[in-house]
């Protein structure tokens, strides 16, 4: 049984509650969002004594913000003139923390080598684990800032298992909400100091809270993207143009760069068929992209590596399930096979599977616990052309 410390609702035994009892001091990462803003508000309302910090990421060109906001975009002084507004009205500090030059050695510069080697990088999951739980805390206590814990607005659920002896990360209970795919790389240091208000929470919930508190982006519309331009502007390419071939290598049309197209895309490819192609897979040295037939799209297995488990693979006994994309349900998992000598599982799934895109994450989850995961190698490479993220 789980720790009654977590004090999990009546309503549902196995919930870690996500506000801890007794008075603390929680730096809450404050992004502008609806979602922070909450997450401290609720933190403030339960008593404890609540920081606020913004970081401070984009070193790009001007420009002209734009209506929907990105994780890295010209809006951020707006996102964060925004924090600073919520923390006021909220009646705690804020801090802008300068990270722009972690953010771009750490994310921005993956995000280019992985698109330019022919993969589909995954910067969010990159940034939450290195950035916003690994650079933002560390940056505020070297800034003099002494706080305990740490708080998100993610949609996820964090507690101490005593089933497991170890912190362990769970789904949010909104399900169409839950970000806990982009947090499976977090480390025990991690999970241990961290609270997630909104775990328990729907979406709706927390616009109602924001609203009737005045908080100024209470029905702001919310963007998941993680640039709002062009990513050539983040690759440093030219358009070059390229062919776009059937699995035969018989070329169907021609692109401006391999680089803008991902493994399951359907939309954007500019050809004429009798039915459906589906990109299949890029092929940086020559610049081309491969297309196929929806049937050619499935693949009944794929494998993994850059593992980062949370719960030790072998101590799970209930079926496991896969989510390969964090828009993407859970799936049903047949069999998992552990090459502990190339740090690598070979995941089966129930049924064959589209868009399996190498240089994304794959995430196990037992239950609605995240078991770990690692990130999906191209079929016939190997691991080590996605340089590791710890």
């Amino acid at each position: 049984m789980d720790s009654p410390a977590l004090r999990p609702p009546a309503s549902s035994p196995a919930r870690e509650t996500a506000i801890p009892s007794g008075r603390t001091t929680v730096l809450v990462g404050l992004s502008g969002g609806v979602d922070s803003a909450v997450a401290a508000l609720l933190l403030k309302e339960r008593g404890h004594d609540v920081i606020g910090v913004t970081m401070a990421i984009y070193d790009g060109p001007p420009g002209d913000a734009p209506a929907r906001h990105a994780c890295y975009d010209c809006g951020e002084r707006e996102e964060i003139e925004l924090a600073r507004e919520a923390a006021r009205r909220i009646g705690i500090p804020h801090h802008v923390l300068d990270c722009a030059r972690q953010y771009r050695r750490i994310v921005l510069a993956y995000f280019r080598r992985e698109y330019l080697a022919g993969l589909t990088p995954n910067p969010c999951v990159r940034c939450n684990h290195l950035v916003k739980f690994g650079v933002l805390p560390a940056a505020a206590s070297k800034s003099g800032l002494r706080f305990d814990l740490f708080a998100t607005g993610h949609y996820a659920r964090t507690g101490f298992s005593e089933t497991y002896g170890r912190h362990v990360l769970r789904q949010g209970v909104d399900t169409p909400k839950d970000q806990s795919y982009f947090l499976y790389r977090l480390d025990q240091r991690q999970l241990g100091r961290t609270i997630l208000p909104l775990g328990e929470m729907t979406k709706a919930e927390v616009r109602d809270i924001a609203r009737r508190a005045g908080l100024p982006m209470a029905d702001q519309p919310e963007s998941q993207d993680f640039y709002s331009g062009d990513r050539a502007d983040i690759l440093e390419v030219r358009d070059t143009p390229g062919r776009i071939v059937d699995t035969a290598g018989r070329q169907l049309g021609t692109h401006s760069g391999f680089w803008r197209f991902t493994p399951g895309q359907r939309r954007g490819l500019g050809i004429a068929a009798s039915e459906p192609l589906y990109v299949l897979r890029v092929d940086a040295a020559r610049n081309e992209v491969v297309v196929g037939t929806w049937a050619e799209s499935h693949r009944p297995s794929c494998r993994v590596g850059n593992l980062r488990f949370i719960v030790p693979l072998e101590e799970i006994e209930t079926p496991l399930r896969a989510r390969l994309r964090s828009s993407q349900l859970p799936v049903a998992v047949s069999d998992v096979l552990q090459d502990i000598a190339a740090g690598e599982l070979e995941v089966a799934f129930a049924e064959p599977q589209q868009g399996m895109a190498p240089g994304q994450s794959l995430v196990l989850y037992a239950g609605d616990m995240v078991v770990g995961g690692g990130v999906i190698l191209p079929e016939r490479a190997q691991a080590g052309l996605t340089p590791p993220e710890n």
